[in-house]
């Protein structure tokens, strides 16, 4: 199966949760499909056959995998995620079925996301909002964020506009990849992202990097190689005063390690945006630790961030049918777009 030669009457389906994308009547109406059809996760699998094209619009939806034996003619599936990790399953991976991702869409917002937890923490912000509701007046010294180093782990379309904007207000920046490599443009310095010392081939690793970053920003796609690099041993190599970001995905993050570096004070802060299994439950103690900042999964939700997800689709919908390359193709062994 190839996203090459659609067939004449090809058809849509989109899976979606409590809500349906926001101008779906530009996909119902879309010229030169033949069928459009709705599914929840609870009845994916028995609208599966016959589809050629589906739409992933439950954002971090399984059913997929649950509903694979189901999926007779699928050909291409776009998910509304620039992670495509529920869709790793082996089944889909070892098809012919073309994925595409919504890469692009949330560069710039949680790029800006990142800049301003980094200001919010150096500038103290946090307990400036809280001491206002208290009513008390308590003079502080503030940091600077110019000249700090932040170390950005994911080289993709999102760390390179987080590394962007961190140089746009003066940090020095380095990243942590899947190859390390010199003269990077956005980077400078890219390291292996490792943990485990120097590679046998010479190149350096986050061990060598870790211990001079002020801010780390966890920018990478979940994979085997990311799960869980965020450990005990991770924590340990950053300097006390250095604050942890993530905004990629919660399973980067050993939350028990997190939570215990925090409990001690061996890292400064953490700022998570994303969690192992979400919402996060109430009674984490992740909510109140010190130096901790929780938000539901946001960092890349701006206004009108919907649309711009339908209209990806439809763009590469038209692409699909008249037989052009898709954008954002999903390398399926490694997990996500490469380049």
């Amino acid at each position: 199966m190839n996203s090459s030669t659609p067939p004449a009457d090809t058809s849509v389906l989109v899976l979606h949760g409590d809500a349906l994308p926001p101008g779906h009547e530009k996909i119902d109406s879309f010229p030169g499909l033949g069928r459009v059809d709705y599914a929840t996760a609870d009845d994916l699998a028995a609208k599966l056959p016959g589809t050629h094209v589906l739409l992933v619009w439950d954002l971090f939806s399984e059913a997929l995998a649950d509903a694979w034996s189901a999926a007779d003619s699928l050909r291409w599936v776009h998910s509304a995620t620039a992670g495509v990790d529920n869709l790793m399953f082996p089944g889909l991976i070892g098809s012919d079925t073309v994925v595409t991702n919504s890469r692009g869409v949330f560069d710039e917002p949680v790029a800006e996301y990142v800049l301003g937890l980094v200001i919010a923490f150096a500038k103290d912000f946090h307990r400036t909002w809280r001491f206002q509701e208290e009513h008390r007046w308590e003079h502080r010294e503030t940091e600077r964020v110019a000249g700090k180093h932040a170390l950005v782990v994911g080289t993709g379309p999102i760390g390179r506009a987080v590394a962007r904007k961190l140089r746009a207000v003066g940090m020095t920046v380095s990243g942590a990849g899947s190859h390390a490599r010199g003269g990077d443009p956005d980077f400078g310095d890219v390291v292996l992202s490792s943990t485990a010392g120097t590679a046998e081939a010479g190149e350096s690793t986050l061990v060598e990097v870790l211990p001079d970053a002020d801010y780390v920003v966890i920018a990478a796609p979940l994979t085997d190689a990311t799960r869980g690099l965020v450990d005990r041993r991770f924590l340990e190599l950053m300097k006390p005063t250095a604050r942890l970001i993530n905004v990629a995905r919660g399973p980067v993050v050993v939350q028990p390690d997190l939570a215990a570096a925090l409990d001690s004070r061996s890292i400064a802060g953490a700022a998570l945006d994303v969690f192992e299994r979400e919402p996060l439950k109430a009674i984490s103690p992740l909510w109140g630790l010190p130096g901790s900042v929780v938000s539901p999964h946001m960092s890349g939700d701006v206004v009108g961030w919907r649309e711009e997800l339908v209209d990806l689709f439809l763009d590469n919908l038209a692409r699909y049918l008249d037989g052009r390359e898709l954008r954002n193709v999903v390398d399926k062994d490694r997990g996500y777009v490469p380049g």
